[in-house]
């Protein structure tokens, strides 16, 4: 509407509009009148032809161009529905996936921290690989750590047993750990033999009735070709001092590997099915380590690199007992400071009973794993030390003299 149309309008309600133009003024408001009354009537009409065709005519036989106006109509309005949906669909999805990936990333750096924190990650694997070294008999692992998000950490190694000069691959060995505890320990052999535990005879078992006949094993190790090495699993007359029984060993052409101790009543049995020892070479612990002068390198402005070299306490071949015997009781400490970690790597009878009996009445061995030539340990069949013999694993001859 024009502002000199509504000028008009404003004088011909107070009466001052000329008569001619009050005349055109009316004569064109009975026809905006009659264009508003056409239009009301045009919209009233096209209400109730749509009421009409939706009650009468659910099946679509209304008028074609209504009909297509109501097609487009639904078609835009799935189309608009459907749209809908697919951007709600990709909005859950990328916020779902941004959260997983922050989440991923949180748990990584709370991972890291926390198996690095104390050197929790190398306590663990000292654990687990102390705990391997003492209840199976010439079998050492070496375990590697790989910290995943989410708050674990796998270790995984290699299950190791010397025979002859070589220290051959038995099996596998991995265990899951989550912020601490730990899965029960998986060991995958390579042969079912591998698996096999020897068992040990103590000393008070005399006679075959105690501890059977074993020559069936002594005519096992003189059948096996001169060229060849063996492992050996002996049991001993009565109990000697790690000392002791390395002087038996060091005339002969034999490398010691392992040492059954006597923890008392756990091993009192005749049969000792769960032997608990420790290895020719010691455990050595990082406390144990003596470490050179630490030099520091810087990489960066806010990073730099320690590097140093560590050193194990010399250990004399036949000798050094009681630091042997001391590296065992403080192999078990560090067992019993973590037990449940350690017991669901191994079983271990009476860890706490077979500790305080070691420190109150010393180390004494009943038993031994020693490998070499087959001609060497056949020897042993003459040593009244000796009383019972069980052979292992055999290789080629792979001895260095």
């Amino acid at each position: 509407m024009s502002e000199e149309f509504k000028e008009k309008l404003r004088q011909y309600s107070e009466g001052t509009l000329p008569e001619e133009e009050r005349e055109e003024l009316e004569s064109e408001l009975a026809k905006l009148e009659a264009y508003q009354l056409y239009l009301e009537e045009q919209m009233e009409r096209e209400e109730q032809t749509s009421e009409r065709w939706i009650k009468t005519d659910p099946e679509g036989s209304a008028p074609t161009g209504l009909k297509k106006t109501k097609r487009k109509a639904k078609r835009r309005e799935k189309s608009i529905i459907r749209r809908g949906k697919w951007k709600a669909r990709i909005t859950n999805t990328f916020t779902v996936f941004s959260a997983f990936l922050i989440l991923t990333v949180i748990s990584s750096i709370i991972t890291a921290v926390f198996y690095s924190t104390g050197d929790r990650g190398d306590t663990y694997k000292d654990v687990v690989t102390s705990a391997i070294a003492v209840t199976r008999p010439n079998t050492t692992v070496r375990l590697s750590s790989n910290a995943h998000y989410f708050f674990r950490l796998e270790l995984t190694g290699n299950l190791l047993r010397q025979v002859g000069s070589e220290s051959i691959q038995v099996g596998n060995y991995t265990q899951n750990l989550f912020l601490g505890r730990a899965n029960l320990g998986e060991f995958n052999w390579m042969d079912e033999q591998n698996a096999a535990t020897y068992v040990f005879y103590y000393p008070s078992a005399k006679g075959t009735a105690g501890r059977g006949d074993n020559s069936d094993q002594w005519k096992k190790l003189g059948k096996l070709p001169e060229g060849t090495v063996a492992e050996a699993y002996l049991s001993l007359d009565h109990l000697y001092t790690t000392d002791e029984l390395l002087k038996q060993l060091e005339p002969l052409n034999l490398l010691p590997v392992w040492f059954g101790a006597d923890t008392g009543p756990s091993t009192r049995d005749d049969v000792v099915r769960y032997p608990l020892g420790f290895p020719y070479q010691p455990i050595w612990h990082e406390d144990d380590m003596k470490k050179s002068e630490v030099t520091t390198t810087k990489t960066g402005w806010f990073s730099s690199v320690s590097s140093y070299s560590s050193v194990s306490p010399s250990v004399e071949a036949y000798g050094s007992g009681a630091l042997r015997d001391a590296n065992f009781i403080k192999t078990l400490k560090l067992l019993q400071q973590h037990q449940t970690l350690a017991g669901r790597a191994v079983y271990i009878d009476q860890l706490d009973t077979s500790l305080a009996y070691l420190e109150q009445n010393g180390v004494k061995l009943y038993g031994a794993v020693v490998t070499g030539p087959v001609k060497e340990l056949l020897k042993l069949r003459e040593a009244s030390w000796v009383s019972y013999m069980r052979v292992g694993e055999v290789r080629l001859w792979n001895w260095r003299e």
